[in-house]
């Protein structure tokens, strides 16, 4: 199938509009990689000084955010987007946003641009995640306790565990890159970087919570908060040829920016249109398309409960 059709920006904005939409800024980037970590640093420091229950669970709901916050801003890195300078953007994506959180930013930027190419047709390498919607309240209720009781986080790590063990394959005595390779190459970085932040932890007498909060965000919150943006971004959109309708913004309010939708990830129309757009210029992008007439061919809801509400309006129970 041929890939989905593209908006000229120039047939949308002005030259000045789209001068300032895409000016980038190295320090922002950079920014924005800092306050992911910071508030991971001040989610930790809050439980470490007053451990109560409230304050875990505030701890655990933040930093699972801000791990899902760092996978966003390797999604900017694999834009371009973090550092003008190529090989500064490449590091930090990877070191300090992707292999943290056990991802990869080579192989992520791969498939994700065949996702943008082929936006829900049937290339598209994501349309896994949006396809099966609508389903029932009850299918979506056995998927998030999958999610908060650390099943869904086993279920994908530990085959990337698994390849430690494993040997690449190798075909007519010539050894391939191959999955397995990869995925040991993955999980080293991963383990790598977190014995690195387990050193920090116990170096500013916090190593309790590299597990209590770090790494069980990672196994419940994280899991949750990743599969209801991917449902938000896509499930239930449109597959026509109308690339406005192809991924869907969610309006999200102060309290679901903090706990859900963290760095503008909430405003995916905006991006799929224009995806080179840093992500901190895609409100403004959305107010132009609101000012220019074009918002009623988005799909916009006016929350993540909305979104829910419709995602989980089917009959089908998966």
């Amino acid at each position: 199938m041929p890939a989905v059709a593209r908006i000229d920006p120039k047939t949308v904005f002005s030259t000045e509009e789209w001068g300032r939409l895409t000016s980038r800024s190295s320090l922002r980037g950079l920014w924005l990689v800092a306050h992911a970590w910071g508030t991971i640093a001040a989610c930790i420091a809050l439980v470490t000084l007053w451990p109560n229950p409230l304050t875990w669970t505030i701890a655990v709901m933040v930093v699972g955010t801000r791990q899902l916050g760092l996978a966003i801003l390797m999604h900017e890195a694999a834009h371009g987007g973090l550092h003008r300078n190529q090989a500064i953007n490449e590091f930090v994506g990877q070191w300090l946003c992707a292999a943290p959180v056990g991802a990869d930013l080579a192989s992520y930027r791969s498939y994700h641009l065949q996702h943008h190419k082929f936006t829900q047709q049937p290339e598209d390498p994501d349309l896994s995640l949006s396809a099966p919607f609508p389903i029932t309240t009850e299918s979506f209720a056995r998927k998030a306790i999958r999610d908060l009781t650390g099943q869904t986080f086993v279920k994908q790590r530990l085959p990337l565990f698994l390849s430690l063990f494993k040997r690449p394959e190798a075909i007519d005595g010539v050894t391939h890159e191959s999955f397995v390779a990869k995925g040991r190459d993955k999980m080293v970085r991963f383990l790598g970087l977190n014995a690195l932040l387990f050193g920090l932890f116990c170096l500013a007498g916090a190593g309790i919570w590299y597990a209590g909060v770090w790494l069980l965000a990672m196994a419940t919150w994280l899991s949750l908060v990743t599969r209801v943006r991917n449902i938000a971004e896509h499930a239930c959109t449109s597959t026509g040829p109308d690339p406005f309708s192809h991924a869907r913004t969610t309006l999200a309010s102060p309290i679901e920016r903090l706990l859900i939708a963290p760095y503008w990830v909430n405003y995916h129309a905006e991006h799929h249109l224009f995806m080179y757009l840093p992500c901190y210029r895609l409100p403004e992008a959305h107010r132009l398309l609101a000012d220019k007439g074009l918002i009623a061919r988005m799909d916009v809801r006016p929350g993540y409960r909305d979104v829910m509400r419709l995602a989980t309006s089917g009959a089908r129970s998966r």
